[in-house]
C-alpha cells in the first residue's frame, strides 16, 4: 500500500524533496493560485500552520495554473506574493499540474485515495485540500469552498 513517503515534490529551485521526510506529521496538501476568489484562504492556512506546527502539522502548497490561468507567475513571483500579502511561512512547492496527462504523481495518488463527489477523481478547482495522517495515508479531501478553519477539528483529531 502506497503512502506519501512513496513520492517526491519539486521545490521552487528545482531540487527534489522526498516526502518520506514528512512521515510522522499531519499534512494538509493544497493546490493554490494567487489570482483566485479562494486566494484569501492563504490567511486561514497560515493560521492553522502557525497554531499546530509545533504539534507536527504542516501545510504544503502546490501552485497550479490549470484553473482559469489563475497562477501565471513564476516561483519567485508566487513566493513574493504569498509572503507579502499573506505572510505565508509554510512550504510552497514548484508549480505543477494536478489533472491531465501531466498531473503530478502525488496528485494522481491522492485523487485515487480520496475521490470527490460521486466518485470523481479530478480536482475541480484551486484550493482543493487533502488531509494526510502521520502514517502518510490520505484521510479526506475537502472542496475549495471548505475554509481552512472548518478543517480544524479533523486536524486536531489526527494530532
Amino acid at each position: 500500500m502506497k503512502t506519501i513517503a512513496d513520492f517526491s515534490a519539486k521545490l521552487p529551485g528545482g531540487e527534489m524533496l522526498s516526502l518520506a521526510d514528512k512521515l510522522g506529521k499531519v499534512l494538509l496538501v493544497v493546490n493554490t493560485a494567487s489570482k483566485c476568489g479562494f486566494t484569501p484562504q492563504y490567511e486561514g492556512l497560515e493560521a492553522l500552520y502557525k497554531k499546530y506546527a509545533d504539534q507536527g502539522f504542516e501545510v504544503i502548497a502546490f501552485p497550479c495554473n490549470q484553473f482559469g490561468a489563475q497562477e501565471p507567475g513564476n516561483a519567485a513571483e508566487i513566493a513574493n506574493f504569498c509572503s507579502l500579502k499573506y505572510d505565508v511561512t509554510f512550504p510552497l512547492m514548484a508549480k505543477i499540474d494536478v489533472n491531465g496527462d501531466k498531473a503530478d504523481p502525488l496528485y494522481d495518488w491522492m485523487k485515487a485515495e480520496a475521490p470527490g463527489l460521486m466518485g470523481t477523481r479530478s480536482v475541480k478547482w484551486n484550493f482543493t485540500k487533502f488531509l494526510i495522517d502521520r502514517e502518510g495515508q490520505v484521510v479526506r479531501r475537502y472542496a475549495p469552498t471548505d475554509k481552512p478553519e472548518a478543517l480544524e477539528k479533523d486536524i486536531q483529531a489526527l494530532l
